[in-house]
């Protein structure tokens, strides 16, 4: 009987905290609502704008024999910034919108969490597995759902500021050239020629941003020809120290375990780029036997791990603990498991485990 009524004030408390986290959702919703609507307004004001300058630099080049080249540059330099405004504020607008279907994907998740606690009458007395799982596990799957969804924001924002600026540029630029081949074909060689050295840098960039997305060489090669070409692009890029240690002969794995271990990997990479300032990062990859063991040590600024994972909620606002609890949950999907040792001058070494197979 005490066993009953412990599971059901525990399903309350679920139910509760639930609850509490919908209304959260519903109120962010409201409010995203809102900045779309505004930003749309600002949005469609500026394509108007560019309309109109796009309309006077149609002009221009009808008369551009008889204009000023101070007037040509002048219109070409505010044409640009009217662009510029406009793909920002688009730009913007996307990210709002791409915010608020995961906020509603969320709020549908916590509906059908809710409705299952409500829809039970009574949990087992003896504390089983159907009592507890099924809550715990959606709440896993909001969180990485939501870690998946700020990762895609983040990629989206470094396209949004690198790469599709520079095409912008691009359009501008080619503009220019056309308008100064039979003026000044000396000028028009040398904007070719800037416009080369830029489209050559946008490149590498977005070769960058696929790898970030999605590395073509993990489906055709496997997983340890990918980590050694990203640990090497990391020591290119960054002021640290990378060692990387393979055990075990070569073999493919299935397609998501692959993934899972490369994005593991580039993710405690990143943090201790981030947040631990580290100088040097150990990784060693076993993959000898199952299940597939990885580690990754940092020596940067670590944290109490002890405390930030037993209390969790005064920690859990801090991106780095908010990443490795969705890592951990990650594993623990697929059977895996994980192990977390950090201090505040000792660095951090995070373990992972996961089964070669199902």
């Amino acid at each position: 009987m005490d066993a009953y009524r412990t599971d059901s004030r525990s399903r309350d408390e679920l139910i509760e905290i639930v609850t509490q986290e919908m209304k959260r959702v519903r109120d962010k919703l409201q409010e995203m609502k809102l900045q779309i609507d505004q930003t749309q307004m600002v949005v469609n004001r500026e394509s108007q704008k560019h309309s109109d300058v796009m309309m006077e630099l149609r002009t221009i080049q009808d008369n551009i024999e008889t204009t000023p080249r101070t007037d040509i540059r002048a219109k070409y330099d505010e044409a640009l910034d009217v662009r510029n405004r406009l793909t920002t504020m688009r730009g913007q607008l996307e990210k709002f919108q791409s915010t608020r279907e995961t906020l509603e994907r969320e709020q549908q998740l916590y509906g059908a969490i809710l409705s299952r606690l409500q829809g039970i009458d009574s949990l087992p007395a003896s504390g089983g597995d159907d009592a507890p799982v099924v809550p715990k596990t959606a709440l896993n799957i909001v969180r990485i759902i939501t870690a998946q969804e700020e990762e895609r924001q983040r990629l989206a924002r470094q396209m949004h500021d690198g790469p599709a600026q520079s095409l912008t540029n691009f359009i501008l630029q080619t503009e220019i050239c056309q308008r100064l081949f039979d003026r000044s074909p000396q000028r028009a060689g040398e904007e070719l020629n800037n416009l080369k050295m830029v489209a050559t840098t946008t490149f590498q960039k977005v070769r960058d941003f696929i790898f970030d997305l999605r590395p073509m060489m993990l489906d055709d090669l496997g997983v340890i020809p990918t980590v050694r070409k990203y640990v090497d692009s990391f020591k290119e890029k960054n002021d640290i120290d990378v060692r990387l240690d393979i055990v075990g002969e070569e073999r493919r794995l299935e397609t998501h375990r692959e993934v899972m271990i490369f994005r593991s990997m580039q993710e405690l990479m990143g943090q201790a780029r981030d947040y631990a300032n580290a100088s040097s990062i150990e990784i060693k990859l076993d993959m000898s036997g199952t299940p597939i063991r990885i580690q990754v040590q940092d020596n940067g600024r670590g944290f109490d791990a002890e405390a930030a994972f037993s209390s969790g909620d005064e920690h859990f606002q801090d991106p780095r603990i908010q990443s490795l609890v969705t890592l951990r949950e990650r594993f623990e999907l697929v059977g895996g498991t994980t192990s977390i040792m950090s201090t505040e001058t000792d660095g951090t070494s995070v373990r992972l485990e996961i089964p070669d197979h199902d």
